[in-house]
């Protein structure tokens, strides 16, 4: 084994301590009050994490992400060998709601054998982003696999400039988040911009949205549709707070706001008060810029659903898309009732929304996104089956670029340089190579997306469908996700002119394997 690669944890390790030391070193009170055995509490308290990640944790034990997950995602993004030997850890015969994929003997695919088959294939969207609604710059997105919203201020400078260049190398989308298009959004990647409550970047000096500013920025940058956020999986309903301390004078430039004071989001927007009015500014956007237009939401109340959906039949106004972002989704700090108890996970969240849109034949003519730990084969799968077009990354793509869950995102100490502002700890982080590993890690994704399609007998995982995934119910027996969801025939399907168009695509692009030629007593 290399002992260099073996050191990095000790080393890791070591840092942080020292790390502590100082903090312990400062707090004199601390060092006059506790005896030296009380204050070793502290320490090891301090160092916890980094213990944990390399020491400490069983492979299916460490959250939001196991160690397993992690080794995948970091071997993905690194090119190294991501397999796994010697079967499966995970308590599969124990472990209610645990997803069982059903493969086809025969279908309409043929995979091809290479491990590293499919890494470059190109995976688009099954649905035009506007098209039914006859956007202007409606287009195909080139790949179901995108970076979600994460702003600038929230990850450093320098994050975010090799998500973007990451982007670029995968030919997928870049969502900015809610604190403006900033600088390092300009490194060649595609870009969803995100309208929040405050509307960094397009905001006047009284802090109200200016739609001229707005469309000035989308004419200057690679801006390919706009999303208006609601709420999000992290903290529904609460707004965002960036300290004075972050707000340096590139933030403060990008979002539009004093430097060095506190950068507060409202809550709700100003724009609109309810679904009738949120139509026709959704509407107003898409007139004037020609983009796609869509809401990004955690999911509470189905009230709020019903009304628009129904609004959406009745006016034929409409949003373009749809991302509905779980309630174990993380990539923003929130109080811990927040993070752990409001808004609903994922599944539940999203098949509530989608069968909303259903009832009402509004899904076809809509592109639904999902974030939320769907980073993951295994969850991604799930969710394509359930009705997603596109699967956001977040925190994933944060560990694909060296993030080591050290989970102290919002104390602007991130040891590796990807949530903080402070220069001395983000200048480790190299863009060029850290969007090399994003890039590998997204068409790893996608290369594992595209294989256990051909696996379950189609060409894309947009057409996986509800009956090819069971969810176990204990060791004696299992209910297919169909019923499990209450989705009728044909949910979470794309219509039939889409499947047609992504098959044509597919068997265009998509290498395809081969048979053993057949013997003399083969039977056709």
């Amino acid at each position: 084994m290399n002992w260099a690669r073996r050191a990095v944890p000790v080393v890791s390790a070591a840092v942080a301590a020292l790390a502590a030391r100082d903090l312990l070193q400062r707090d004199h009170a601390l060092r006059r009050n506790f005896p030296v055995i009380g204050r070793a509490r502290y320490l090891l308290e301090a160092i916890g994490p980094e213990l944990r990640q390399y020491i400490v944790a069983g492979n299916n034990e460490e959250r939001p992400f196991t160690r397993d997950q992690r080794r995948w995602i970091y071997a993905s993004a690194k090119k190294e060998n991501n397999y796994f030997g010697f079967g499966t850890d995970n308590d599969i015969e124990y472990t209610p709601g645990y997803p069982i994929i059903k493969h086809r003997t025969f279908g309409r695919t043929v995979p091809p054998s290479s491990p590293t088959a499919g890494h470059e294939v190109e995976l688009p969207c099954a649905k035009v982003l506007g098209g039914p609604r006859g956007r202007t710059k409606a287009f195909r997105p080139a790949s179901v696999v995108n970076i979600s919203g994460m702003s600038f201020g929230s990850l450093s400078g320098r994050a975010v400039e090799a998500l973007n260049r990451g982007a670029a190398l995968a030919g997928c989308l870049q969502n900015t988040g809610e604190g403006g298009l900033s600088p390092y959004h300009r490194n060649g990647g595609d870009l969803v911009f995100q309208l929040g409550t405050a509307y960094f970047g397009c905001r006047d000096e009284r802090g109200r949205f200016s739609l001229e500013r707005l469309k000035d920025l989308v004419a200057g940058a690679p801006v390919r549709a706009l999303e208006i956020k609601l709420s999000q999986g992290a903290k529904p309903s609460l707004g965002g707070l960036l300290p004075g301390a972050k707000v340096s004078a590139e933030i403060a430039a990008t979002r539009g706001v004093p430097r060095g004071q506190d950068c507060v989001s409202p809550s709700r927007h100003a724009e609109f008060s309810d679904c009738d009015s949120l139509l026709d500014w959704v509407e107003l956007l898409a007139a004037e810029t020609g983009l796609p237009v869509g809401i990004k939401s955690a999911v509470g109340d189905l009230g709020f659903w019903t009304e628009l959906t129904t609004l959406m039949r009745d006016t034929g106004r409409g949003v373009d898309f749809v991302t509905i972002d779980g309630g174990e989704g993380g990539t923003g700090a929130a109080p811990l009732i927040f993070t752990d108890s409001v808004s609903l996970p994922f599944q539940q969240g999203f098949t509530r929304v989608y069968r909303t849109f259903a009832e009402r034949d509004l899904h076809e003519r809509t592109v639904f996104v999902g974030g939320g730990k769907l980073g993951l084969p295994d969850n991604a799968v799930v969710a394509f089956a359930l009705g997603c077009d596109l699967v956001n990354v977040g925190r994933e793509a944060m560990l694909a670029i060296g993030c080591i869950q050290a989970q102290k995102c919002h104390t602007d100490t991130c040891p590796t340089g990807v949530a903080t502002q402070n220069p001395w700890l983000a200048r480790g982080l190299d863009p060029a190579l850290k969007s090399v590993r994003a890039a590998n890690y997204l068409r790893t994704l996608r290369r594992d997306l595209v294989k256990v399609a051909e696996a379950c007998g189609v060409e894309h995982p947009g057409l996986i469908d509800t009956d090819a995934v069971e969810i176990l119910d204990g060791r004696t027996a299992s209910t297919p996700l169909r019923e499990v969801y209450g989705y009728r025939p044909g949910w979470g399907l794309p219509s039939a002119a889409d499947r047609a168009e992504i098959v044509r695509l597919m068997t265009v692009e998509a290498p395809r394997g081969g048979s053993a030629p057949p013997s003399a007593t083969a039977v056709r």
